[in-house]
């Protein structure tokens, strides 16, 4: 992977409130770390960064990352992560793994295909990427920017495994090898497109309304309701026809 050049300037300004000023002066926050240095907040210009992107394959990028006002010479780092707003896409916030050319680092790079599928061009049947990101482990110098896979010799119901993917010396996949990454699945037939065509326009049943009364049903009482006429209807009568009953009758003495 080839490293490219990136220019970034300390940074003062931290928390949300010093994120959103930075965010409306057209810089974004960012943060670099790594075994042998210590956490540094950093803020890029958005121009620099989005141009970074606009150039490369994927977002794991190999920089060289000039620090304004930093005597040391440039830092080799690894882009770990990039936060994007969910809804526009603007970079929020960026994150920088530095690391040293020989030590062995952990990507996730995107899988792409090359070629036709024997199975797709004769057979009719559908290519379909099962993983579309593999991690890789290796050298920063060693490890491709995008991991390219030939599909021209599958046919219909073969796969490319993980294991079977060719990679640069010294670089490894992790993961299970025997997972598939790409694979010739058989088309659909007229009765399974049919079936789905069904589901897929099948009108959804109406969910019934709970509570709602129904014309001339006679409402009832809660269980507990009833227990406490129940009760009531055992239980002697009101406290006045109690009096009533113990005060003499008129002439008695």
């Amino acid at each position: 992977m080839k490293s490219v050049a990136l220019n970034a300037f300390p940074r003062s300004l931290t928390r949300r409130p010093g994120a959103k000023r930075l965010r409306s002066a057209a810089r974004i926050p960012a943060v670099i770390y790594g075994r042998q240095t210590q956490p540094l907040n950093l803020e890029l210009k958005v121009k620099d960064f989005e141009d970074l992107l606009h150039h490369s394959v994927s977002e794991a990028i190999l920089v060289d990352l000039s620090i304004d006002g930093e005597a040391a010479a440039k830092r080799l780092a690894l882009v770990q992560e990039i936060q994007h707003h969910p809804l526009t896409g603007q970079v929020l916030h960026v994150d920088f793994h530095q690391v040293a050319e020989d030590e062995k680092v952990t990507v996730t790079l995107p899988v792409e295909s090359v070629g036709e599928a024997a199975g797709v061009k004769t057979g009719g049947g559908i290519l379909e990427h099962v993983l579309f990101k593999i991690k890789l482990r290796g050298l920063p110098k060693d490890l491709p920017e995008v991991i390219e896979v030939d599909v021209s010799h599958l046919e219909l119901g073969q796969a490319i495994h993980l294991g079977e993917i060719k990679l640069p010396l010294g670089v490894e996949a992790i993961g299970d090898k025997g997972i598939p990454v790409i694979a010739v699945a058989a088309p659909l037939t007229e009765a399974q497109e049919a079936a789905a065509l069904e589901s897929a326009t099948a009108p959804l049943a109406e969910p019934e309304v709970i509570g709602e009364k129904k014309e001339g049903a006679e409402e009832t009482a809660p269980a507990g309701d009833k227990k406490t006429a129940a009760a009531a209807e055992k239980k002697p009568g009101a406290p006045a026809e109690k009096a009533a009953e113990k005060k003499p009758a008129a002439g008695k003495k």
